[in-house]
């Protein structure tokens, strides 16, 4: 197979991975940024700090998941949009994969996230070495007193 069609296949696949992800239309109800590690041998742990925006206040909060089918260790570095969220209490809960993650140049991923409430959440990495991918991702945030 030549590098061109090698290319060609990859891009075209990373559309049909990312297309949940960005197919969101509507303005982002809320806005975060996140910062943390994942270490990961067959399944692996996943922990980190953020600061949700939402209705002009800042929440922080933690982040922490077990991930199935990941190898490896990073620096988690992101933001994301946060939609269908209503009230601030709905973001906090257990976020499973609403939409597979991909790779994409530069080291970067994006991935979606979806909790009991129907929160929302378009994660975009901005840190090399993050891997995501279409295994059942669990994550649980809650919100730092």
């Amino acid at each position: 197979m030549t590098n061109a069609r090698m290319h060609f296949l990859a891009a075209t696949a990373l559309l049909f991975v990312a297309a949940p992800v960005l197919a969101q239309s509507t303005a982002p109800d809320a806005t975060l940024t996140l910062s943390g590690g994942s270490l990961a041998a067959g399944a692996g742990y996943t922990w980190g700090n953020g600061v949700l925006q939402y209705d002009d206040k800042s929440y922080t909060f933690t982040v922490n998941g077990l991930s199935v089918a990941d190898i490896g260790a990073s620096h988690i570095e992101g933001v994301g949009d946060v939609y269908n969220l209503r009230n601030s209490a709905d973001f906090a809960g257990n976020y499973v994969a609403a939409g597979a993650g991909a790779t994409v140049a530069g080291g970067g991923s994006v991935a979606a996230l979806e909790n009991e409430h129907g929160v929302i959440i378009h994660f975009r990495s901005t840190t090399q070495g993050l891997r995501l991918n279409a295994a059942a991702n669990g994550i649980y945030i809650a919100f730092r007193d």
